[in-house]
């Protein structure tokens, strides 16, 4: 058995039977003490809570009991200073000859040892900074599978423990719980702490990255596309504000989900002016991925051979998948080489009616398996795009990701356009060195024309709803 010893730090009655439990260990094998101090503001309510854990009645310091480790339990209450004296008297004919002034002196030192291991302990505490992450939406199937590949430790690396914050409506609050018990019950090691969220004011404290989940389902008999714009608006417009005021002043955006990624970026800029514009992206690799897939399989080779597949535009508007970069590594034909050696990817498919019946199409397969998605690809596409801007991407490789244009590609400026970049060092940069001919450049003036009407009836909303 361990006898423990606990009281506030500047007790002396606490100090007189710390002494008598170092002699009585020293001198006796048997006899193993555990002490714990506790801050004088912190007491009451400490012994308050253990004896109504344990079902005690104890009302001064110190308390002491008897742990019955092969036994289990709450352990055996032997009570305050006097009741252990008599415990060592009756049991082991030894009592403490400590005075009063040693006892001052004694407890008056234990009080300042506390305050000094409190504050080495606070110091270590800030050493170990999990990173916060907030998920918006978050009973969603996208949510459900993005929590494993966040939690796992490949998209931060596997030194870096996070915290995960789900943020929905009070009418979700049962799914929320039960989505964190679920996770907490797979004891992923690097997961500090996962906890749910209805109350908004709460949103996006401390938040490194907030992850914006939130979809409106379309249903264009239902009402206008003017409406479901002006909600996506509204939504923002409560967002935005909390980002600024409660999140970390180098917060990183994600935009991502079935329905206005593009517009859900460009007005969480628009409403929170002070989150850096380099940190607010839309998510694009769903289309990526889900495109690379479908080549392989007209191919048939491996997915991963398919590189540098750019996806242009509204990412979950229209949006142009451009081949003309695409490259094929591994190829299985008559021409080989070594593990870098490449080919383009439209010398190899010679059914060019394949590429505009079937795969660019507005109605094509592409379209439909991305938008029947159900969460498993766009919570990839999350997480392969943290990863790529906490840890870099591929060297070489080009990544379709949403972001602020500042005329580049002669793009007007001001929307978020979905166009290739590269993460290196914690950031990404477009890459302006790519060639595009004439009829990709006019394509992309059509796609930003979309881009420019969606954002300014967004901006005709606001203006009707808060008048200036």
């Amino acid at each position: 058995a361990v006898a423990v010893f606990t009281g506030k730090a500047n007790c002396p009655y606490y100090a007189k039977a710390e002494h008598l439990a170092d002699f009585l260990q020293a001198n006796l094998p048997s006899f193993r003490v555990h002490k714990i101090t506790q801050h004088p503001d912190k007491w009451e309510q400490w012994l308050h809570d253990i004896c109504e854990t344990n079902g005690w009645e104890h009302r001064q310091s110190p308390i002491i009991w008897r742990e019955l480790l092969d036994r289990g339990g709450k352990g055996q209450l032997l009570g305050g200073l006097n009741d252990f004296l008599e415990y060592a008297q009756q049991y082991y004919g030894i009592t403490s000859m400590m005075l009063s002034e040693e006892m001052l002196a004694v407890a008056e030192e234990n009080l300042q040892t506390h305050l000094e291991i409190a504050k080495e302990d606070e110091e270590i505490k800030s050493l170990i900074k999990p990173m916060q992450i907030w998920i918006t939406s978050a009973s969603g199937p996208i949510c459900y599978q993005l929590i494993p590949l966040l939690a796992n430790g490949e998209v931060f690396g596997m030194t870096t423990e996070i915290s995960i914050h789900l943020l929905d409506t009070g009418q979700f609050k049962e799914v929320l719980c039960s989505i964190v018990m679920e996770a907490e019950d797979m004891a992923f090691p690097l997961l500090c702490s996962i906890s749910g969220h209805t109350e908004i004011h709460e949103a996006f404290i401390g938040a490194d990255i907030v992850i914006v989940l939130d979809d409106v389902p379309l249903n264009l008999e239902v009402q206008s596309l003017e409406n479901y714009i002006r909600e996506v608006s509204e939504i923002c417009e409560v967002y935005a504000p909390l980002i600024e005021k409660n999140a970390k002043s180098e917060v990183r955006v994600i935009s991502s989900g079935k329905t206005f990624a593009n517009l859900k970026a460009t007005m969480i800029m628009t409403y929170g002016p002070s989150i850096k514009p380099e940190n607010v992206i839309a998510i694009a690799t769903s289309w990526e991925s889900a495109a690379k897939a479908m080549l392989a399989r007209k191919l048939n080779m491996s997915t991963a051979g398919v590189k540098d597949v750019i996806v242009w535009g509204n990412i979950t508007g229209s949006n142009y998948i451009d081949l003309s970069h695409a490259k094929l590594y591994g190829y299985d034909s008559a021409v080989w080489g070594q593990a870098n050696f490449q080919r383009p990817l439209l010398n190899m498919i010679y059914d060019r009616e394949w590429i505009h019946s079937e795969f660019l199409s507005t109605q094509s397969s592409l379209s439909s398996r991305v938008s029947r998605c159900t969460g498993m690809l766009p919570a990839h596409a999350v997480a392969t795009v943290l990863q790529y801007w906490y840890q870099g991407s591929p060297p070489g490789e080009i990544v379709s990701v949403g972001v602020l244009s500042e005329g580049q590609f002669c793009l007007p400026e001001g929307i978020v356009f979905s166009m290739p970049v590269r993460f290196q060092n914690g950031n990404w940069e477009v890459i302006k060195e790519l060639e595009i001919d004439g009829t990709t450049q006019e394509v992309l003036g059509r796609l930003a024309h979309e881009l420019i009407q969606e954002k300014c009836v967004a901006l005709k909303e606001i203006k009707e709803i808060h008048p200036y």
